[in-house]
């Protein structure tokens, strides 16, 4: 059985039998991609991703505002000038609805309009450019609980969870129908030609969840779970993303839909892949499970493919292949990205 990669990815997100495992390099910040090119010989990302045998292919909702070139940055929360675009983003920092207290006040921040920023032919453009035996993810991100705490300073949004502010909510819900509005733009533009999205936001440390779980269920996940129909009507795979120790989590990401669960922080509590493999198995799928926190930056190379065999054999399907964050970092060796593609037999 030979699979194309968009063959592969599919049938290991829907747990059938696959010739290996799917992998994905995941994102490599900018500061990473000039060493990986030159290690593999490569010119772009998109050769080098040829070179390895990556499966999926991830691109970005191409976003054009004043405040930001990206969508994950497209509210300008932070009270201190500066600090907007992608990179410098902070939840901790004070926001524009710091001191106000009445539902009716959301309506004083200049919300963005997305059909103004995002241009169905530059998002039809940035899709149809990539392989076309590969599998296509948008990096959507959607992490409406995210925003709302750069929207308040994280400190000033836990307290007006628990306190039930009515600002809270409208808050919250005034980001989730920008990113509705922002993914319906996409998925229509690129309807048929698009196989996954990845949305969601950090709840956890690496001990634990930072926010009592009933508050997230009873304020963040009806908002994840209408984004989440929102990409099956267009019959995409969804995967979620949390940092973290998010283990008490995850039944309530598989009532809710999600398809996938990323990145499975190996070192955090409880989210070995062999504990979630027990606990979970046949009924959602993983993303991840490499850990990036110390085997891929301080193993050696026969370290990092023995673990990604050990991970390929304990999930011969079901668990996408891929660092356990996305974001791979300048500390990491180019040699052990190439032995987690080794291990999973992506490349000889």
């Amino acid at each position: 059985m030979s699979l194309s990669h968009r063959e592969r990815f599919l049938a290991t997100v829907e747990r059938r039998p696959v010739d290996r495992p799917a992998v994905w390099l995941g994102e490599p910040v900018s500061q990473a991609v000039p060493g990986l090119l030159d290690y593999f010989g490569a010119r772009s990302l998109g050769e080098l991703k040829g070179l390895i045998g990556d499966d999926l292919y991830h691109v970005n909702v191409p976003y054009h505002s004043p405040v930001s070139d990206h969508v994950a940055a497209a509210f300008d929360f932070a009270k201190k000038e500066g600090g907007a675009g992608y990179e410098e983003r902070t939840l901790t920092a004070p926001g524009f609805f710091e001191n106000y207290e009445d539902a009716d006040d959301a309506d004083r921040f200049d919300w963005p309009d997305p059909k103004r920023y995002i241009d169905p032919d530059e998002c039809r453009r940035v899709v149809d450019a990539q392989p076309k035996d590969a599998a296509v993810m948008v990096l959507a991100w959607s992490a409406h609980f995210q925003d709302v705490c750069s929207a308040f300073g994280m400190e000033t949004a836990l307290m007006r969870m628990i306190e039930g502010s009515p600002l809270f909510t409208e808050v919250i819900e005034r980001i989730l129908r920008f990113y509705l509005d922002a993914n319906e733009i996409f998925y229509e533009a690129t309807r048929g030609r698009l196989d996954a999205v990845l949305i969601g936001n950090d709840f956890g440390s690496q001990t634990g969840l930072m926010v009592d779980p009933e508050l997230i269920r009873s304020l963040v996940f009806p908002g994840t779970k209408r984004l989440i129909e929102q990409a099956h009507e267009y019959g995409l795979k969804v995967i979620h993303h949390s940092c973290g120790s998010v283990f008490p989590l995850i039944e309530d990401l598989i009532e809710i839909g999600a398809d996938a669960i990323h990145p499975i922080q190996a070192l955090a509590r409880d989210m070995s892949a062999e504990h979630l493999k027990e606990t979970f198995e046949g009924r959602v799928s993983f993303c991840g499970g490499v850990d990036a926190q110390h085997l891929l930056v301080h193993g050696t190379p026969e370290e990092v493919e023995r673990r990604t065999r050990r991970l390929a054999a304990l999930f011969p399907t079901g668990l996408v292949l891929s660092p356990s964050h996305e974001a791979i970092l300048p500390d990491t060796p180019p040699e052990n990205v190439a032995a987690l593609f080794r291990g999973a037999g992506a490349l000889s």
